[in-house]
């Protein structure tokens, strides 16, 4: 998982090698100032590198601060709130741009006029997450079940498991614990690990594209607006993504090194979109391909994480359900979230 997880990133990064092709279709006029729109870039590069470090960071405060725990209940507002962003962002955000993109008219009419890709991308790529997470969570069961192996009718105890042998209708019933309370354990931390790892990619992805996006402008206009949206839209994805890193309990190498990271995409995309303005053109084939499929690629992974493996995780856990209060109140921030997000939309 960790080398997939790896070989993705990279490729992610070449992604504006694929995208340096020439305009096919004529651009909109825009009013070009290249040193201004540079002071805006990098006032960008700033705040949305703060703006992700804090809000990454804002989960780990559990170790300091006793309300963020993950066991209280502030924590699970938090994750609601959190997994409201990160549900908009595919829903509002990321999805209808890979719409736009696949359905541009700079695009051949045949095939991309004649058939939905985007939507069609977006749901095999859920699919292919469900997948991802079914396997990874069916290779840490059966890991764990070969460590505790059933008995025979002759033995009393193997590999630490205790025989149970009962005579009282004089039969006999054989067999072991399935999982046991450690192995459980155990278990829900690997999936939790997997489910931290795939939301980052499937965030990753669109952070790069947009980092390019707003690199490679050349206008103010365009620039200037995009640099609070995309700041919160850091600071609220960094939330989501802090949370279920916190839970994966990584240890403090990875931790970081998964922080850094996120912090670090969208800047380097601007950086990078920035380098490649001369020969970057968004409305050529090429990018709207690009852009398109990755972004429905990336649409369906954060719509499948949020709301399987976010939203139904805790909503549907016995804290949840034995404290209206809590549940009325993860309702409350899940929208709040949400709504929060949409609105970025409007500028972003």
């Amino acid at each position: 998982m960790n080398k997939v997880f790896a070989f993705s990133i990279l490729f992610l990064f070449l992604l504006p090698v694929l995208v340096s092709s020439e305009c096919t279709c004529d651009e909109d006029s825009e009013d070009r100032n290249k040193i201004e729109a540079l002071k805006y870039k990098l006032v960008a590069v700033a705040s949305i590198l703060i703006a992700g470090g804090i809000g990454v960071s804002i989960p780990f405060l559990g170790k300091i601060i006793p309300a963020f725990h993950p066991e209280n209940n502030v924590f699970f507002l938090i994750k609601a709130f959190a997994a409201g962003v990160i549900l908009a962002t595919g829903f509002v955000h990321i999805l209808p741009d890979a719409f736009e993109s696949l359905s541009s008219p700079c695009l051949p009419e045949n095939p991309w006029g004649d058939f939905p890709f985007a939507g069609l991308i977006a749901m095999i790529s859920a699919i292919g997450t469900m997948m991802v997470d079914l396997l990874a969570t069916s290779f840490y069961r059966k890991a764990n079940l070969t460590k505790q192996k059933p008995v025979n009718s002759d033995e009393e105890k193997e590999g630490g498991h205790v025989h149970v042998h009962t005579h009282s209708t004089h039969g006999h019933a054989h067999g072991s614990v399935i999982l046991s309370s450690e192995g459980s354990d155990e278990l829900d931390l690997s999936r939790r690990r997997v489910i931290s790892q795939v939301l980052e990619l499937g965030i990753l992805v669109h952070s790069v594209i947009i980092g390019v996006s707003l690199g490679a402008s050349e206008s103010p206009k365009t620039i200037k607006p995009l640099v609070a949206a995309l700041t919160f839209h850091q600071l609220f994805e960094g939330m989501g993504l802090g949370g279920c890193i916190t839970e994966a309990r990584f240890n403090v190498k990875k931790t970081a090194a998964m922080a850094i990271f996120f912090s670090l995409t969208t800047p380097i995309g601007i950086a990078i979109g920035f380098a490649i303005s001369t020969v970057y053109s968004e409305s050529s084939p090429t990018a709207l391909i690009v852009e398109g499929v990755f972004n429905s690629a990336a649409a369906g992974i954060l719509i499948y994480m949020a709301l399987v493996d976010l939203l139904a995780a805790d909503f549907m856990s016995s804290k949840m359900q034995d404290s209206p209060k809590l549940l009325m109140g993860a309702n409350v921030f899940l929208l709040f979230g949400a709504a929060c997000m949409s609105l970025l939309a409007k500028w972003a």
